[in-house]
């Protein structure tokens, strides 16, 4: 109870150590130490298969960890996972709900389920909240992936949740579509939920306020956005003029990445000066321009330190 008492003081919705899960002999999570703080939009990202949904699903009780303990919501993830789901908003990566019933019928089934009371007051707030009241007759199984992901969420707020767990929510949705739902995310936590977020979208990334980066089942990388660039140690340069030069700098031991952007590279590397060597060896071919390294870049360098765990 001390560990559940302290991490309710600080205000932590989440707070695990140690967690490790193994299948056979490959280990899935590795040791996993994390925080989330309550009222927080909290992103997790890392590469397919690195551990983020199964981490995930320790963290909500729905698999119980081989190692390490913790608390969510000031619950032990072991010994009161009934708790916690009743208290968790839980939304996978796959459209779970029935194609051949309507958005509303949909959501009095799952609100029936789990015999909740209010039942009809809580279908018709969920409706209103996602801008779903206009559509709440249409078939489930006509709607856009957008329109899907909106009723998975108001699915997940039915029953009132303190913490929202959200698995790659918006893949396969449209641009549009994915701006909406990230503008009510971040209404649903100015009203105090805690929102924990994995996504492979970087813009996505930098609407959160703190990230955690796993790879190979292991956390790399946590801060906020400028943390993690300052923390990479990553110099950046933007290439204009020599786009043939990208293999020559690929090959190099002094450049992390190097991306084509059109007729311009951006290059990166652990030190400035070994860096602007390597872009002088291309014999002025290219015109050199100091940047920050991106997002994307920082995740492909901290991934690429990770060792391999199914080596």
């Amino acid at each position: 109870m001390a560990a559940a008492e302290a991490a309710a003081k600080d205000g932590l919705a989440i707070d695990v150590e140690g967690l490790t899960k193994r299948y056979g002999d490959r280990t899935v999570v590795d040791h996993l130490s994390m925080q989330v703080r309550r009222g927080e939009i909290y992103g997790f990202l890392g590469p397919n298969g690195s551990g983020k949904t199964t981490s995930i699903r320790m963290m909500c009780g729905l698999l119980t960890p081989d190692e390490g303990s913790g608390h969510t919501l000031g619950l032990d993830v072991v010994r009161e996972a009934p708790q916690i789901k009743r208290r968790v908003g839980y939304m996978t990566q796959r459209f779970g709900l029935y194609e051949d019933l309507s958005i509303r019928e949909n959501l009095d089934f799952i609100a029936r389920v789990y015999e909740m009371d209010r039942r009809r007051e809580r279908v018709d707030e969920a409706l209103k909240r996602l801008g779903l009241e206009s559509r709440q007759d249409q078939l489930a199984g006509r709607l856009s992936g957008g329109w899907k992901q909106r009723m998975a969420l108001a699915a997940c707020m039915l029953h009132e949740p303190e913490l929202l767990l959200l698995d790659e929510p918006t893949a396969g949705v449209d641009p549009n579509a994915r701006r909406d739902f990230w503008n009510e995310i971040h209404e649903l936590a100015s009203r105090g939920i805690t929102v924990l977020v994995s996504t492979h979208y970087m813009d996505e990334a930098e609407r959160c306020h703190r990230l955690g980066y796993i790879a190979y089942g292991k956390l790399v990388g946590e801060g906020t956005p400028a943390e993690l660039q300052k923390a990479s140690g990553l110099s950046a340069r933007v290439l204009s003029g020599a786009p043939e030069a990208a293999h020559a700098l690929e090959q190099s031991p002094a450049v992390s990445t190097v991306t084509r952007l059109g007729n311009e590279l951006r290059v990166t590397g652990e030190d400035a000066g070994r860096l602007d060597e390597a872009i002088a060896q291309l014999g002025g071919k290219a015109s050199s321009t100091p940047s920050e390294p991106s997002l994307e870049e920082v995740f492909i360098h901290l991934s690429r330190q990770a060792a391999d765990n199914m080596a």
